[in-house]
């Protein structure tokens, strides 16, 4: 009988056989590589198309002509009719001051007028019967020319005394303001019992015609717009759309918001309610182009320090990573200055779930991957829109 020595060396040698065995059977069985997942994309083609660049300013209706009426002669307010939001019509009183002093100038002055007037009288009188002495050769002509000056010397001061009547009659209508223009009063300056200067303004009147949205632009826009430059507007508590064009551009900066302010006048705009809220668009503006490529930012990815798009290659149904450079962004979208050319597919979402070189589908609007062909690519691609959820576009 073998010993037991050799029977402990049996074993160990039938052990390490068994496991050499096992492992070259698990060496010769590789495992196969795992598919990569065929991914579906939507796609849209690259074309040329317009870049508008636009800029919302908020402003307010204003009347295009408001005046500040004041008094032309300074005086006690002993009556104000007027008040803020009043519609008034042309001659309609305002205001009224004390015109007491005025009045008794003015009556002095009339007396004036009579005494001067009596006086003139006196020397067309005193020269037509001196000119009948000279007619009869009992004066000499001197004598006759002496009454002649002193009748012109009455001329003149009779006309003299009805200028300053005139004169002192005006200050005393100056005491009553009224309204130059009808419209609406939209600030009042002034109160009953006040003594106003020559001037002073008393109450704001907004008149009534064409309406203008003041709104306020920073500089880089206000050195942009010109005169006459047409712009849309819409009217907030309604919705109504309206159109107009700039009227004033303010000369300096206003020096607490450093804003340049714009008047631009409104058509049909005579009903508009003044102090109403409208939304201005300004189209066109500086940096606007034909024929710039746009494309949805969620067809954009990081590439090292760069952005770049996966474009389709038809013929292997694969995508290629390709670089661009970006300009303006133009609200959803942004320009590609370089890096593309119309005619291309790209991704327009699920961009981060690809890889170069990958096998994709094209996701149709029903939700179902497409034939991955050639010919399939560009019918669907025709249809295919920006999506707005990445990941509800790129479907394994």
């Amino acid at each position: 009988m073998p010993s037991s020595s050799l029977l402990a060396n049996r074993r160990v040698f039938h052990f390490i056989a068994t496991a050499v065995f096992l492992t070259t059977l698990a060496a010769c069985s590789k495992k196969e590589a795992p598919q990569e997942p065929l991914r579906s994309v939507k796609l849209l083609t690259v074309a040329g198309t317009d870049l508008n660049i636009t800029g919302d300013y908020s402003g307010e209706v204003r009347a295009q002509v408001e005046s500040r009426l004041g008094f032309q002669v300074a005086g006690k307010l002993v009556q104000r009719p007027a008040e803020q939001g009043q519609r008034v019509t042309a001659g309609q009183l305002l205001a009224l001051i004390d015109a007491k002093d005025y009045q008794l100038s003015a009556q002095a002055a009339a007396a004036q007028v009579l005494s001067a007037q009596s006086q003139r009288d006196l020397a067309l009188a005193d020269f037509k019967r001196f000119e009948v002495l000279k007619a009869q050769n009992f004066i000499s002509g001197a004598e006759l020319e002496r009454r002649e000056a002193a009748l012109k010397a009455a001329d003149a001061q009779l006309n003299q005394a009805k200028a300053q009547a005139q004169a002192q009659t005006n200050q005393a209508g100056y005491a009553r303001l009224t309204a130059s223009q009808s419209g609406v009063i939209t600030g009042v300056d002034a109160e009953v019992g006040q003594v106003v200067s020559a001037g002073q303004p008393v109450v704001r009147l907004a008149h009534d015609g064409p309406r203008d949205a003041v709104f306020a632009v920073p500089e880089a826009m206000a050195l942009t717009l010109k005169v006459g430059q047409k712009m849309k507007a819409t009217l907030v508590s309604t919705g109504q759309p309206l159109q107009g064009k700039v009227r004033e551009l303010a000369a300096s900066a206003d020096p607490v918001t450093r804003t340049y302010a714009v008047k631009l006048a409104l058509e049909a705009s005579e009903r508009l309610p003044l102090g109403s809220t409208v939304n201005v668009q300004a189209l066109q503006l500086p940096g606007s182009q034909a024929g710039v490529i746009k494309l949805p930012t969620s067809a954009l990815r990081q590439e090292g320090a760069g952005n770049a798009v996966w474009v389709l290659d038809t013929a292997s149904m694969t995508v290629r990573s390709q670089s661009v450079q970006v300009g303006v962004v133009d609200g959803n979208e942004v320009v590609i200055t370089s890096g593309l050319q119309p005619g291309q597919q790209v991704v327009s979402a699920g961009v981060h779930v690809l890889s170069p070189g990958q096998k994709v589908t094209i996701y149709n609007a029903t939700g179902k991957a497409a034939s991955a062909s050639p010919a399939s690519a560009s019918v669907s691609a025709e249809s295919a829109a920006p999506a707005q959820d990445g990941a509800s576009a790129a479907q394994r």
